[in-house]
C-alpha cells in the first residue's frame, strides 16, 4: 500500500466505501488539494479495502485539463504500443481503421490488450473462452424468476458494490482521460472489491465496461480516444459477485457542455424516473415503454427500439425483456421478487441505429448524439427497490 489516512477530525463527511461518517483524509489527496468529499474515510480498513481504486484519483488530478495531441498522433501512439482496432465483435484486430460510411464525427481509435483477473475471484462461464454455456439454455429465458430471500440479499450487495465501481468511474470523467483509462479504474475497482467485470470477454467483449461517446447508443469500447471538453460520455458497468449480477449505467458531463445535450441528458434521466415509479405488483411490463415513449415525445426526441431491459440475476441477460417504447408486444406482469434492468437509450434525432464494423458499437442513424440511464430494480410487496440506487458518497455530477 502506498498510503494511510490521515485524521481529519470532526466532519459530517461520510465514508466512500461504505457510507459511514467519515473522520480520516487520504493523505495524498490532502497534498493534490482534491475535494474532501472525495478522500473521506471511516477508517483504515476502508481505505486499505478501496486503495487500489481510488489511487487513480491521484493519477488522473496530476493530469492537465487538456493534452494537446491531434487524433493522429494518438492513434499513432496507441499503435507504437501494440493496440489495434477491434473486428468481429472482439475476435479479430487490425492495425487499420476499418471502412465505414461514418454518420458523426466520432471514430473508433486502437484498443489495448485484454485485461486480467486474478485466479482467486470467482468468474462466469465465459471468461476463459467468450462463450456463455448456462445462460443461453437456461429456462429463465423463458419465465421470469422470483427471487429468494437469499438471492435478493446477494443482489442487494453486489448492486452496490456495482454502484461503487460506477462512482469511481465517474470520478475520473474529464477532458483529457481516454476511455480506456476510464476501463483500468472500472477494471481495477471491480476486482479490488472482489468481483469480475461482467462485460468482460462476454462474447467475446474486449473490455471491462461499455463508454459509449456522443452519437454511440450503446456497447461502445473503450479505447484510446481521449474526451473531449462538451463531449456526453455514459459509463455502462456490470459486476458478477457472489454468484449473481449487478448492472448499471450513467450518462455524464465532459466539461462544459452545450444546451441540446444538457437537455437530451436530463430528459433521458428524466424517462427513467418516471419508468420506474411505476414499478409494482401487478404492472405490466409493455407500461415501462408507454411511459418513457410519452415523456420522450413530449421532449421533442425519441427511444431506440433495438435493445431492451432485461432479467439480471445468476444470468447476466434472461427474462423478462422490456422494451422502452410505446406500442410495444412485451408479455407478462410485474411480480414481487423480480430483478431487471429499465435502460432507456434516447436519441436527439431518430431513433434507429447502426453498427459499427466492429460488430458491438451502435450508433444512431444520423449522427446525432444518444443518453442512457439504467439501474437493476427489485419489485417488492407494495413497489419497487431500486438496487444500483445512489448512495450518500456518490458524487455529484449532475446539475439537477
Amino acid at each position: 500500500m502506498d498510503g494511510s489516512a490521515t485524521d481529519g477530525g470532526e466532519s459530517t463527511l461520510v465514508c466512500v466505501r461504505c457510507s459511514k461518517p467519515a473522520r480520516l483524509q487520504c493523505p495524498k489527496c490532502v497534498e493534490l488539494k482534491l475535494p474532501r468529499a472525495n478522500a473521506a474515510f471511516c477508517s483504515q480498513d476502508c481505505f486499505k479495502a478501496t486503495w487500489s481504486s481510488h489511487k487513480s484519483v491521484h493519477t488522473e488530478a496530476r493530469l492537465p485539463a487538456l493534452r494537446a495531441d491531434s487524433p493522429e498522433e494518438q492513434i499513432s501512439a496507441a499503435l507504437s504500443r501494440g493496440w489495434l482496432y477491434c473486428l468481429k465483435k472482439g475476435q479479430s484486430r487490425t492495425s487499420r481503421l476499418p471502412y465505414f460510411d461514418w454518420l458523426g464525427p466520432l471514430r473508433p481509435y486502437p484498443i489495448s490488450s485484454k485485461r486480467l483477473v486474478p485466479d482467486s475471484i470467482s468468474k462466469p462461464d465465459w471468461a476463459s473462452d467468450g462463450i456463455p454455456k448456462v445462460e443461453p439454455m437456461s429456462d429463465l429465458q423463458n419465465t421470469v424468476e422470483i427471487k429468494t430471500p437469499e438471492q435478493i440479499e446477494k443482489m442487494r450487495e453486489t448492486c452496490r458494490i456495482a454502484r461503487e465501481v460506477l462512482d469511481a468511474a465517474a470520478r475520473a470523467v474529464r477532458p483529457g482521460i481516454t476511455t480506456d483509462e476510464l476501463d483500468e479504474v472500472v477494471h481495477e475497482a471491480t476486482i479490488a472489491a472482489g468481483g469480475y467485470p461482467s462485460p468482460l470477454n462476454y462474447h467475446f467483449f474486449p473490455k471491462s465496461c461499455c463508454t459509449s461517446v456522443n452519437e454511440v447508443i450503446c456497447h461502445g469500447i473503450p479505447d484510446a480516444r481521449r474526451l473531449e471538453e462538451g463531449d456526453i460520455v455514459n459509463g455502462d458497468v456490470t459486476v458478477y459477485y457472489n454468484g449473481v449480477h449487478g448492472d448499471l449505467n450513467e450518462t455524464f458531463f465532459v466539461g462544459k457542455v452545450d444546451e441540446a445535450s444538457q437537455q437530451l441528458v436530463r430528459c433521458t434521466y428524466e424517462c427513467l424516473e418516471k419508468a420506474i415509479s411505476i414499478v409494482k405488483p401487478g404492472v405490466r411490463f409493455r407500461e415501462v415503454g408507454e411511459v418513457i415513449s410519452r415523456h420522450a415525445s413530449m421532449s421533442g426526441v425519441s427511444v431506440v427500439k433495438s435493445y431492451c431491459g432485461h432479467g439480471i440475476g445468476e444470468l447476466f441477460h434472461c427474462a423478462p425483456n422490456i422494451p422502452h417504447y410505446g406500442r410495444n408486444k412485451a408479455v407478462g406482469i410485474m411480480k414481487a421478487g423480480q430483478t431487471f434492468t429499465i435502460e432507456p437509450m434516447i436519441n436527439a434525432g431518430v431513433w434507429r441505429d447502426r453498427m459499427w464494423p466492429d460488430g458491438w458499437i451502435a450508433v444512431t442513424a444520423d449522427g446525432k448524439r444518444s443518453a442512457q440511464f439504467e439501474h437493476t430494480l427489485l419489485v417488492t410487496e407494495t413497489g419497487v427497490e431500486v438496487l444500483t440506487a445512489r448512495l450518500p458518497s456518490s458524487p455529484n455530477v449532475f446539475p439537477w
